[in-house]
């Protein structure tokens, strides 16, 4: 990809302006930030949603775009490449909601699912690369894109795409997660940090976890963290456990979830079937590329590599995600905890924490919470909810209502309106 440049004015001698070449600077959703327009931004789109083909290393190629409704050419947009399986299609991840980012995006990105050549990502001399390259410069001539909020994700083989593009574009994607996959597309280059969110299952019979962690293991030396073996959840536990690593370069960091599951890109806790719906995946996904909005690209140059990481730590015992530890308080009490994931004009993302602090087993648990003027839920997941403006009530989900002592879970939900107030009268209950 050729490096983006910002063209400066061209001032006549003797301080006459002649001429001024100028190209608009925008700020992100959210403002502060000012980053560098792309071509697209500031005039009429020349694409639309639905799909297209594409002239690319000489061949045909088809790929299915979604562009948010009420596009405005004067918005930087979030740019995700969605990559499918083997023997999956562009259509299905574009009927997925892009593994199910799509409706946590509030309309603030644009959405691009390619299809592979023979359903897959052998990436035979650079070839899928060479598309993903074509398809970032075409969108970013036809629609108004912020080149620091470019992702990839995908699932099987298509985590090994994803895992490919980290490895080879690392100044251009801010950040890849990699569902089950393993080194099936290569790895050219590899030595760059990228922001990296590893998923795998611990009895994974078509590419086995010891794939996935060799491949996290790369980017946990690229971007200089410390080494360590995560916690991975005991089988028949029906659970997962997210691990964000310590030491990170400032900007890099790099996250872990091992679940007790088999080759899926969506397992349930609670749950030995699979369920798009119901699946955590979708929100811890979203949550992590969330973080990089209105944070400058840090600097390009490398960190020292780390010390090799392990590449087989043991499965053990099933406990909380670290991302989520178990808040304290009286025993026999139910607690809520609100926190905001992100913003971005005229909506918000929030999770709440729901912890059992007693020392016997909570079956069930309800949340009321108010919302301010204005404000409305238009998604929520790992809940049931009552009402979507005023007072709202949270009912557990059926996969997470039972919490053992010091447990907890949570539920995310994406709302319209202003950030502020956050919700208050925040409250839970159990049956």
């Amino acid at each position: 990809m050729p490096k983006r440049r910002i063209l400066l004015p061209v001032i006549a001698a003797a301080a006459v302006l002649v001429a001024v070449i100028a190209v608009p600077v925008l700020t992100r959703g959210g403002g502060g930030v000012a980053l560098a327009a792309t071509a697209g931004c500031g005039s009429a789109p020349t694409l639309t949603s639905g799909t297209h083909s594409i002239q690319s290393g000489g061949q045909s190629r088809s790929y299915i775009l979604r562009v948010p409704d009420n596009y405005n050419s004067s918005h930087a947009y979030k740019l995700v490449f969605g990559l499918h399986w083997l023997n999956g299609s562009a259509a299905a991840v574009a009927s997925a909601g892009y593994y199910g980012l799509q409706p946590l995006s509030n309309n603030g990105t644009i959405f691009v699912a390619p299809q592979g050549i023979d359903n897959g990502w052998a990436n035979t001399n650079g070839r899928d690369l060479t598309l993903v390259d074509d398809l970032t410069r075409l969108i970013e001539g036809g629609l108004c894109v912020d080149t620091t909020q470019i992702f990839a994700l995908g699932w099987s083989y298509g985590g090994a795409m994803s895992y490919a593009i980290a490895c080879a574009r690392p100044a251009v994607f801010r950040a890849v997660a990699v569902l089950s996959g393993a080194n099936l597309s290569g790895c050219n280059g590899g030595t760059q940090p990228v922001a990296y969110f590893g998923i795998h299952g611990i009895h994974d019979s078509v590419l086995n976890i010891t794939n996935g962690r060799s491949l996290r293991d790369t980017f946990v030396r690229n971007n200089g963290c410390t080494p360590q073996s995560p916690r991975e959840p005991a089988q028949g536990s029906l659970t997962h456990i997210t691990t964000a690593y310590s030491g990170c370069r400032a900007g890099y960091p790099v996250q872990w979830a091992a679940f007790d599951g088999d080759h899926t890109p969506s397992p349930v806790d609670g749950s030995p079937t699979p369920n798009d719906s119901r699946t955590w995946t979708s929100g811890e996904i979203w949550r992590f590329f969330a973080q990089f909005e209105n944070t400058p690209p840090p600097s390009s140059s490398s960190p020292a590599p780390s010390s090799p990481a392990p590449s087989s730590p043991a499965p053990s015992s099933p406990g909380p995600s670290s991302s989520s530890p178990a808040p304290s308080g009286q025993p026999g009490t139910c607690s809520a905890t609100y926190r905001e994931v992100n913003h971005w004009p005229g909506g918000f993302q929030g999770e709440v924490t729901v912890a059992n602090n007693g020392s016997t087993t909570l079956n069930g648990w309800t949340v009321h919470l108010t919302l301010a003027s204005g404000q409305a839920i238009s998604s929520l997941w790992n809940g049931v909810n009552t009402g979507s403006t005023g007072n709202v009530t949270v009912r557990n989900a059926d996969y997470n209502g039972s919490l053992t002592a010091n447990a907890s879970t949570n539920f995310g939900f994406v709302a319209t309106g202003s950030n502020s107030p956050a919700p208050g009268n925040l409250t839970c209950a159990s049956p």
